[in-house]
């Protein structure tokens, strides 16, 4: 005789992630940090479902190093012209931020050439500041070329994006505060990314903007995040994706603020981690206007962008004027 079972055991089960985004419906998101040349469409899709409206795509290596001019050349014109397209495409606002990487500011004589066309790019449409800059295996060049651009920053009057270094994280992180106030740049332009615990505080009590990455296994999970808002509030703290070449997560902002959520943080302060931080500081550059990503936008995928579009073959477009809203 078979078991009998009820109708509840019947019904399909609908995936935790799914009903665990389901509570932050209709949140906005704005991600500061986000690489998404190494993203799908279908990526960027998911994102706008989730609720992201804006973002930004710092500067970075490629996952080789590059190894002549052309190549950053090419590689910053995608920044503010196709990437910028392809994003709008999907209903989210693309920003940016220029400058010359850590990594591959140890090539001395690459790195002095892409500190002569880093002025052609960072006045460009769209660039909210320079970024992402700072220190990899700390060393001289990177230390040299670090204060160059940040001095290209106060020229341009432009916020500064941070990468703080993955190993000897504190003392990387105390060099380049110290660094940039040496260069008289007001902390309150400058975010220091990829925060973890050792660092935040002091980030915090010298006045910077303190950004945490949250990555699978690494840096800063979700559940650490929790804590840190416990412990700290959302004044000046913002996270990101990075949502890079490696095993990453282009949808942990909506993520971790349904996780907060959950663990009961107020709405307010989920919106300003996840969102309004992240406008302040970089709408410091002036290119930042948040009725252009809250305003309903048009989208037709038929668009062109130099005689290309995100469609393929025979590809239907999507013509809608409001975001999708997960369901």
């Amino acid at each position: 005789m078979c078991c009998s079972h009820s109708f509840e055991d019947r019904k399909p089960q609908v995936p935790s992630e799914a009903m665990d985004l389901e509570i932050i419906k209709g949140m906005k998101f704005f991600d500061p940090h986000v690489h998404m040349s190494s993203r799908t469409t279908d990526d960027y899709q998911a994102m706008a479902d989730a609720g992201i409206k804006a973002l930004i795509e710092p500067a970075f290596w490629l996952g080789q190093p590059r190894t002549g001019i052309d190549s950053f050349r090419d590689y910053y014109s995608s920044l503010v012209g196709w990437e910028r397209f392809r994003s709008s495409q999907f209903g989210i606002k693309h920003y940016c931020t220029i400058g010359l990487n850590s990594r591959e500011a140890n090539n001395e004589k690459l790195a002095a050439e892409v500190m002569e066309i880093l002025p052609l790019f960072i006045y460009k449409e769209g660039v909210v500041g320079i970024g992402e800059i700072g220190f990899d295996d700390q060393t001289a060049a990177e230390e040299k070329y670090y204060r160059l651009q940040l001095e290209l920053a106060k020229e341009a009057e432009l916020p500064v994006q941070v990468h703080t270094p993955h190993r000897d994280k504190k003392r990387g992180t105390q060099r380049s505060m110290d660094i940039a106030i040496e260069h008289g740049i007001d902390p309150y332009m400058v975010i220091i990314d990829h925060n973890n615990e050792e660092t935040v505080k002091e980030v915090l009590d010298r006045g910077f903007w303190a950004a945490f990455t949250i990555y699978p296994f690494t840096k800063m999970g979700n559940e650490r995040m929790v804590e840190v808002a416990r412990q700290y509030g959302p004044e000046r703290i913002m996270i990101n994706s990075a949502a890079d070449w490696g095993i990453s997560d282009p949808l942990a902002i909506p993520k971790t603020a349904a996780l907060m959520k959950l663990r009961g943080i107020s709405d307010e302060v989920i919106r300003m981690i996840t969102y309004s931080n992240a406008i302040t500081a970089f709408a410091q550059s002036g290119q930042i206007d948040e009725k252009d990503f809250t305003t309903p936008q048009s989208i037709d995928q038929s668009e062109k962008f130099e005689g290309n579009t995100v469609l393929r073959g025979g590809q239907q477009p999507r013509t809608d004027k409001s975001s999708i809203i997960i369901s």
